[in-house]
């Protein structure tokens, strides 16, 4: 029988169920019922629906809740059991009881990840010798010499043949990288293993996150979360590093003549051939004909990063020693930046942040109230090449926070207890003033390496005195055609669209048959010529996008056409709203991503034009487009705030904007080993401070 919401049912017929006899009422109904299920076996009891609240069938009674407790009668059968509902936990012990189980949860797995990494660790270490025999060319233990001056040269190197991988690869084109800055980083990890020979030279063997590098200077963050063996890089694409040197290049022969530090202390020169070589070894701070820079510090690598922060807790110690005078004192603690750009904002805010947060813990508080931060900028306004509603804002922070500001000033001279810098006043008079100092951070721009000069002075078409200069191809220019290439802070982009005029209009002139010179150019061969100077120029690409007006602008009289002189000075006023590409890691990260796609299609495309015997010409061109920089945006911290400018949408903001400026920095790092460790500084900073410690030691003096 089963018993249903509202009417009986059964499996077999209701009379053989009720035995023919009439029902009167529900309350004889619900007694009949109870009686027919006390008479049954158990088998067919289990088949009853019962409600969970009772143990009443589950079917309506027309009868008021009360009337119901007291019909209910007790229900038994056999084999249920008499024992009463267990008794419900209070909700306290509930959650006592959850709570154990979940810390007990996480304790096991805590445990668990603990031991896994136990046994990881465990299988680290290397008990057993790994020597094997290793072969060697002849040729790499004795290189012959030749070239210009008759040195050695490396054309094999020592691990060329000690794996079947670098043996089959030490035949492919060689690539010779000079640098291991962003742009080189960018071009390793964009390349395909096994299409070049590759050899990286430099003498660093670390890749340095240069935008981090400020927080190192006060102890923000360590100096190895900053940098990333190259060698591990490098690993991924099987090239070879050599920590050396480059100091010129035979550009007929194809030789880098390269120098390095022999076992003796003695320089060695010898040459490195290559098929193809990309320079980017970076440039130095300019020094803008400033004397006394000796005084001065600079931020260029992990070592000036060092000597800061060494420079920095020197001057806090000395200063407190009961033998420094007064004005001794506020001299040391008087820190000068030369150079607002986001180097010298950043340095400041970091300062300033280490002295305001650390010092008045571990120093006495003296030295708190006789500290002074100084920034001279020689442009109106600090991070010039932000928007200006930026630049203001963070003045207003520095202001805040006690930094002076000097607008308007250029420094004269360094010496060694102060700094003599001319500063323009609001009624365009130019004064003279002096700043005690301490401490000088020297960042102003960059200018070019030793290396690079001696380069633009062998090349016809180096005119640039602050950087190499190379096509949109990145080709440099004055070298062979597709053999050098420069990338990142070493090189820039020529931008000379009207010089090309002449190329551009004798191309079109050969199309119709006529003499540039006196060739009329109408609307549609202009929309040729401008879809050629895109091609060949893709910075120009927005300064060409209303072609009708540039048109009708320049046709002075109206006639409907341009002709050579009026398209010159289209194109003239062109070049002069392009600017050069910025000196930032931005810039050269997307260069070497550049060249990485460039040679890999090289790399693709070589078996077909080896076949087809070409092997001349503009071949960059006829595999892949010219290099298009896309500004993605500038930040810089400012002192628990930072700033961001994306081109259009400009922010700034407090505890937040920083967060979100140490997350950009942290995605963008080349490992996880870097952002593991960055993640750890972090934390370390808010627990336990930056660690107010030098790290040189005079191993004479007495302890």
């Amino acid at each position: 029988m089963l018993l249903r919401r509202g009417r009986l049912t059964s499996t077999r017929s209701d009379a053989a169920l009720w035995n023919h006899k009439p029902i009167s009422s529900a309350r004889q109904l619900f007694h009949h019922d109870l009686h027919s299920v006390q008479r049954r076996p158990f088998s067919d009891f289990s088949r009853l629906q019962f409600n969970s609240r009772s143990s009443l069938p589950s079917f309506v009674l027309p009868c008021s809740q009360s009337q119901l407790h007291t019909i209910r009668p007790k229900i038994t059968y056999r084999g249920a059991s008499t024992l009463p509902n267990p008794k419900q936990r209070s909700r306290l012990v509930r959650i006592a009881y959850r709570s154990l189980a979940l810390f007990g949860g996480f304790m096991l797995t805590s445990g668990g990840l603990l031991l896994a990494f136990f046994v990881y660790d465990a299988t680290t270490y290397k008990l057993d010798p790994a020597s094997a025999d290793v072969p060697i060319s002849e040729l790499a233990l004795n290189p012959r010499r030749g070239g210009p001056k008759n040195l050695p040269i490396a054309e094999h190197l020592i691990d060329d043949d000690a794996t079947p991988e670098n043996y089959n690869q030490k035949h492919k084109p060689k690539l010779v990288i000079l640098g291991t800055g962003w742009g080189s980083v960018a071009l390793l990890k964009q390349l395909n293993p096994g299409d070049y020979h590759v050899t990286v030279v430099s003498p660093s063997n670390a890749f340095l996150f240069t935008p981090m590098l400020p927080s190192a200077t006060v102890g923000t963050l360590e100096l190895r979360s900053l940098v990333e063996p190259v060698r591990r890089i490098i690993a991924r694409v099987r090239g070879q590093f050599l920590n050396a040197k480059a100091e010129d290049i035979d550009f007929s022969s194809k030789l880098v003549e390269v120098s390095s530090i022999g076992s003796d202390g003695v320089k060695e020169h010898f040459y490195l051939p290559y098929d193809k070589l990309v320079i980017g070894v970076g440039s130095v701070t300019n020094p803008h004909g400033v004397k006394g820079l000796e005084h001065c510090h600079f931020l260029k690598d992990i070592t000036d990063a060092r000597l800061i922060r060494n420079k920095v807790i020197e001057n806090l110690e000395t200063a407190c020693l009961p033998t420094t005078s007064d004005e001794e004192r506020r001299r040391l603690l008087s820190f000068v930046i030369s150079g607002g750009g986001p180097t010298g904002v950043e340095f400041a805010a970091e300062l300033y942040d280490m002295l305001n947060e650390d010092l008045i813990q571990m120093y006495p508080r003296l030295l708190r109230n006789e500290i002074s931060v100084h920034v001279i900028q020689s442009r109106g306004h600090i991070l010039n090449t932000y928007d200006e509603a930026l630049s203001k804002y963070a003045e207003e922070r520095f202001a805040h926070e006690s930094v002076e500001v000097l607008t308007n000033s250029r420094v004269k001279e360094v010496q060694a207890d102060k700094i003599l810098f001319s500063q323009k006043g609001e009624d365009g008079k130019i004064t003279t003033k002096e700043l005690p100092m301490g401490f000088c951070l020297w960042s102003t721009g960059v200018s070019q390496t030793e290396f690079c000069q001696i380069l633009a002075q062998k090349l016809e078409n180096q005119n640039n005195k602050h950087a190499l200069e190379t096509d949109t191809h990145l080709r440099l220019l004055g070298a062979p055609l597709g053999d050098v290439y420069a990338i990142g802070d070493c090189s820039t982009v020529q931008n000379n669209v009207s010089e090309h005029i002449v190329t551009f209009l004798r191309t079109l002139a050969w199309e119709k048959g006529k003499n540039p010179e006196e060739m009329q150019i109408s609307f549609s061969d202009w929309r040729k010529v401008a879809k050629r100077v895109r091609v060949h120029f893709p910075q120009a690409a927005d300064h060409l996008r209303r072609l009708d007006r540039l048109f009708q602008e320049y046709d002075k009289d109206r006639s409907g056409t341009l002709d050579f002189g009026e398209l010159l000075e289209l194109l003239r006023q062109i070049d002069s709203k392009l600017t050069s590409l910025p000196a930032t890691a931005q810039r050269a990260h997307q260069q070497g991503l550049y060249l990485g796609r460039k040679f890999n299609k090289a790399a693709q495309a070589a078996p077909g034009m080896q076949a087809n015997q070409v092997d001349y010409g503009d071949l960059d061109e006829a595999i892949y487009k010219a290099f298009e920089y896309k500004h993605l945006g500038s930040l810089a911290y400012i002192g628990n705030a930072a700033v961001f400018d994306f081109g259009g949408m400009n922010f700034s903001g407090g505890l937040l904007a920083v967060y979100l400026w140490r997350s950009i920095y942290f995605a963008q790092s080349v490992s996880l080993r870097t952002r593991i460790l960055l993640a750890m500084d972090w934390s370390k900073r808010a627990l336990f401070g930056r660690g107010e410690v030098s790290f040189h030691f005079d191993t004479k003096s007495d302890c």
